[in-house]
């Protein structure tokens, strides 16, 4: 099923907003061109607060260690509890939600018994809306792990 980049009937925080949602389908259908419109660019830092902090500072990195392996998974991600925050007529905003995300190996998820790895965090995002485009998009994001539940070796990338 093809989706689209731009949504034209969004308010500005929809808008905004649709930045998460963008790179969450790019996990959760392994698309990478919805996924690639979520950031503003090569230049973005993702940070996993997990107990220690892991940092990532190049798009490129994230599709190669994170969308690499969480793409092909059979994976949901659920996002509540969003608030925007942004000015009147500026160009960059910042929002906050709460994000569990169920992960399950390829082609596995249909099976009950199957394991499967749960997590709720909350996420922090930093955005930018792109002149060219007009898109909303991620400059930094930060997911600060708050608990976590079933088979955490599926998270291990192979090699």
């Amino acid at each position: 099923m093809s989706r689209s980049h731009s949504l034209t009937s969004l308010t500005l925080h929809e808008a905004i907003t649709d930045a998460l949602y963008r790179a969450l389908i790019g996990f959760d259908r392994n698309n990478v061109s919805i996924f690639n419109s979520a950031f503003v660019g090569e230049d973005i830092v993702f940070e996993l607060h997990d107990g220690d902090i892991k940092t990532i500072n190049s798009l490129s990195t994230i599709r190669t260690q994170i969308l690499a392996h969480v793409g092909p998974m059979d994976t949901t991600h659920m996002i509540s509890n969003v608030r925007v925050d942004v000015k009147n007529g500026e160009d960059t905003a910042s929002l906050t939600a709460y994000a569990l995300a169920q992960h399950c190996a390829p082609g596995k998820g249909r099976e009950p018994d199957a394991p499967k790895y749960l997590v709720g965090g909350e996420y922090w995002i930093g955005l930018e809306r792109d002149e060219g485009d007009g898109l909303w998009k991620i400059k930094k994001w930060v997911l600060d792990v708050i608990w976590r539940q079933g088979d955490a070796s599926l998270m291990q990338r192979p090699g």
